[in-house]
Formats: structure tokens, sequence, C-alpha cells
């Protein structure tokens, strides 16, 4: 079960407090960023700002004001007093803001990938039609286990975060239909180049690891695929993306 520390959704027109919708399923936009710190500092704050507003564009939701109204309202609900390791959300349709804060687990070593015959709709933008994948991920443990996205026999992204594929020192990821999220393109740059290519169920077996990239997983590495016979065989680019996470992590800023 998920653990909320805050819950709240706003009016666009007044920003008046309203009855707390979590607009999952309708039209609009999210992002999800990792909250930590007593005072808080939010990874890649920015970034995700930026994307949030840019697929409101897309999408036309784009309000007169909704950058300043949803930067007051994350003002507004973070508390000083706090210590937090959470997952800030932030979604948003035609006429409702919603702001949620829940606990962000740590992802384990031993951790399950279980494919999962699916692909997302507009994949290209973190929209709010997740209504399959939440279902799928309310049965499993999210601390040591994520569902992969997979169509026509290729692997897309996990229900929470891109995937990488290692082999023989290369670097590798989905060519097509997956939303290219900040963590994503932050290890692109840090590793000069990932190959983008369909990656098919079938060829798994040839890939030395495969890692998880994003704000509640961080990098997590994949141990086992259920229905699958792929195992990890090194942690060696775990290690180098963590790494460049941890350091990411200690240069960013307190929010203000």
């Amino acid at each position: 079960m998920v653990t909320y520390l805050l819950k709240k959704s706003y009016q666009h027109k007044n920003l008046k407090e309203i009855k707390f919708n979590d607009l999952w399923g309708g039209n609009g936009i999210f992002t999800t960023m990792w909250i930590f710190g007593k005072p808080a500092r939010i990874l890649f704050f920015k970034k995700h700002i930026k994307n949030l507003i840019k697929s409101l564009k897309v999408y036309k939701l784009n309000k007169q004001n909704i950058e300043k109204d949803i930067l007051k309202l994350i003002n507004l609900n973070i508390k000083k007093n706090i210590s937090y390791n959470h997952l800030l959300r932030i979604a948003v349709n035609n006429k409702i803001i919603s702001i949620s804060l829940r606990k962000r687990l740590t992802p384990k070593l031993e951790f399950n990938l279980q494919l999962v015959n699916y692909k997302r709709i507009d994949p290209e933008f973190k929209n709010l039609k997740y209504k399959f994948i939440l279902n799928h991920l309310s049965k499993i443990d999210n601390s040591c286990s994520d569902i992969g996205l997979c169509k026509n026999k290729k692997i897309l992204e996990s229900g929470t975060s891109n995937i990488l594929f290692i082999k023989k020192d290369k670097i590798y990821s989905p060519k097509n239909e997956i939303y290219k999220g900040v963590n994503y393109n932050f290890f692109k740059k840090k590793l000069g180049n990932i190959i983008n290519k369909d990656i098919k169920v079938e060829s798994l077996k040839n890939y030395d690891e495969i890692l998880l990239i994003g704000s509640g997983k961080g990098v997590t590495s994949v141990k086992t695929i259920n229905n699958n016979k792929w195992k990890r065989k090194s942690l060696i680019f775990y290690k180098i993306l963590f790494n460049f996470y941890k350091k990411e992590i200690s240069k960013c800023p307190l929010h203000k």
C-alpha cells in the first residue's frame, strides 16, 4: 500500500483547494520528482518543471500563469521542519492542479522485472493514461519489482522508468515509443552515447546488465526477469551510473 504524506488538489482559476483528485485516467500531464533531505532538495527540479510545461503546451493545457501557479503550490506545501525522502507528483488537467507526496522506496539489488504486453498511450509524454500500469504496480512490491512494457515482442520501458541494456561495454535503449525522462537525458549526457535500437525479448540473453533509471528508482539493477531465463551477469555499469547519480545528488541545491 502506498503511504502518502500529502494529497491536495486546487482549481486552476483561483487556486482554491478542493477535494483531492489524483486525475489518473484523464486528459492531462504529470511529472514525478524526488524530494529529499531537511531542508528540502528536489533533484533535477528545473528540468522537471520545464518538461511539464512543454508537455502541457502540446496538450493545449498551458493556461495563463500555469508555471507560476504550480511553483506557488509546490512552495506552499513543502515544509521546512520535515525530513523528506518522498516522490513529489504534480498532475495537471484542464481544471485542476494536484500535488501529492508519497514515500520513496529504496530499490533492492534482488530486483525482478515482470514483462507485460502493453504500450502506453502517447508514450512520448507523461500523460495521465496510467490506470493499466497502476493496476499491475499495485499488486507487486515496488522495492524489488517493476513491470516491463512490451509490444510486438519488443521491450519499451518499465512501469516507472526508462530501461538501459548493456552488452560488451555498450549501452542501448529502446528506439521508439518511450518517454525519455529527465534522468535518461542526464545519463545520456554523462555517458556520451546511448545507442537506440529495438530491444527484442528474444535477444535479452545477449545483454550483461539491465538498468532502470528514473525519479523513483534512481539507478536500479535488474537481477532477473520473470518468464525469461535472463539473469544479471555484471554490476559494472550499475556502479558507474550510480556514482554519477550520487555526485549529482550531492550537488543538488536547496529548494527555495
